[in-house]
């Protein structure tokens, strides 16, 4: 089974800004996970579109080369995910992104997934009764 860690809006902004305060934070993240994909650890790391988004990552922009060149995938919104996205964002008010993520981490295997986040609350809160892993940044 893959264990999947998924970046937030705050996580993908400091990966792209090496003047950001938790810039390095989240590159040991990313470290951790490339050095245990070369040992053949099954983890993937991605992002929601709609995290994508909110942070201003256009994968085309000069700008934001370094996190193009990190292999993160994208997690589309797609119909099942944004009814999900949908019924998250109505009962507990958080960002659209939030809650595509919190669609992402429902639909994940039990156990198997971590979020990089600067706000834990917000993603246990999203998470439902999934149990999650969370690296706070």
């Amino acid at each position: 089974m893959t264990r999947l860690v998924v970046l937030d809006n705050e996580a993908v902004q400091a990966l792209a800004d090496p003047t950001h305060r938790k810039h390095r934070q989240v590159v040991s993240h990313v470290q951790v996970v490339a050095s245990r994909k070369r040992r053949a650890a099954a983890i993937e790391i991605a992002v929601p579109t709609a995290v994508r988004v909110e942070a201003g990552w256009d994968r085309t922009s000069p700008a934001w080369a370094f996190p193009n060149h990190l292999r993160i995938a994208d997690i589309p919104l797609d119909t099942a995910s944004a009814n999900t996205a949908a019924a998250i964002h109505s009962r507990t008010a958080v960002s659209v992104a939030d809650a595509h993520l919190g669609a992402v981490i429902q639909s994940a295997p039990a156990g198997q997934i971590t979020v990089v986040t600067s706000d834990p609350d917000d993603m246990r809160l999203v998470a439902g009764d999934k149990d999650i892993t969370v690296a706070a940044i």
